[in-house]
């Protein structure tokens, strides 16, 4: 798997006044380099991971390679398959602030950029808000999901031509294809849905708390929370997912699943997107109800999951054990 995890994304934007507050005050990411047309957030300590742009017509994901030969391996892997491509431009590069890149098309016309060699800041991460920071490093950026019209479409380019593999999927409410490109559960997801667009990005926390602040924020602004709070059946991630100023969602997470892709089996998932809450405001009626009742079987089934928890992240509870 020669791609190894989602580096950063390009936003369109219509207000960067409104994003500027959102990044930092909202999702607390920090505000770095700043133009008239764009404003690059980090959340770690590469020089930035979001760029959100006044001049984008849509968005761009940059997906990651290790270096120069894994970037040669892919892009001939690429044209083989007969996909256009091409290589970034030095001062694309430069301006990216990586050392070198791809530039090709998926099959609905999404920007990719495949690209090795990120830049680091030269000073550690400093939150837009008290946050424990985010969880990335080898995992990535988080994960993005498109709405689709037709999954078919679009899944043999990612797993076929790119590589990905496929984790699991889902029929109802709803179908959804997640796959991954290294121990994340899924670094990226299709969700058929009839329209072809950028659904919601996923920022994980490393402390559930983060999640908790974010979401009494969010529940304060008017129609910001698309997603209320629950937990997904297949990543097993906390989250809320909240509606940005360019319309996609960002979802809020916490305690996603970790996987070893080369003994993971594909596999559907049944029992529903989520173990518990998640009322999907941006579903149809019919679809919201069906989520709903397959929540209630699973509770109704006593369906279960470990809590994915990180070293120094907690206690052990007294209690059951006569402490």
């Amino acid at each position: 798997m020669l791609v190894q995890a989602l580096g950063y994304v390009g936003l369109p934007a219509n207000d960067l006044e409104e994003w500027s507050e959102y990044g930092t005050r909202f999702l607390g990411l920090q505000l770095g380099e700043r133009t008239g047309s764009s404003l690059a957030f980090r959340m770690d300590e590469r020089a930035w991971r979001v760029v959100v742009l006044s001049n984008a017509a849509a968005a761009i994901f940059g997906w990651e390679v290790a270096d120069a030969g894994a970037l040669d391996a892919l892009a001939a892997w690429i044209e083989r398959a007969g996909v256009a491509l091409a290589h970034g431009s030095r001062a694309l590069a430069a301006e990216r602030g990586v050392a070198d890149l791809l530039v090709l098309d998926d099959p609905l016309g999404n920007r990719l950029e495949i690209f090795h060699g990120a830049a680091v800041a030269d000073e550690p991460f400093r939150p837009g808000r008290p946050i424990s920071g985010f969880r990335t490093g080898a995992l990535g950026m988080g994960h993005a999901v498109l709405t689709v019209e037709r999954s078919e479409s679009v899944l043999p380019f990612y797993r076929d031509v790119l590589g990905f593999g496929l984790t699991d999927w889902t029929a109802r409410p709803f179908r959804a294809n997640f796959l991954h490109v290294n121990r994340r559960h899924h670094s990226f997801a299709l969700i058929e849905t009839g329209r072809n667009g950028l659904h919601h990005l996923m920022l994980e926390h490393f402390m559930l708390d983060d999640v908790g602040q974010a979401y009494d924020l969010a529940l304060g602004v008017e129609d910001r929370v698309a997603v209320t709070l629950g937990r997904h059946a297949n990543d097993l991630m906390t989250s809320f997912y909240a509606r940005s100023p360019s319309g996609f969602l960002v979802e809020c997470g916490w305690g996603g699943r970790t996987i070893d892709p080369a003994r993971w089996q594909p596999h559907e998932v049944t029992a529903g997107p989520s173990l518990w809450g998640h009322e999907r405001n941006w579903l149809p009626p019919q679809d919201r109800a069906e989520a709903r009742a397959l929540r209630l079987k699973a509770a109704a089934d006593g369906l279960r999951e470990p809590v994915q928890v990180l070293p120094g992240n907690y206690e052990v509870a007294k209690g059951s054990d006569g402490d």
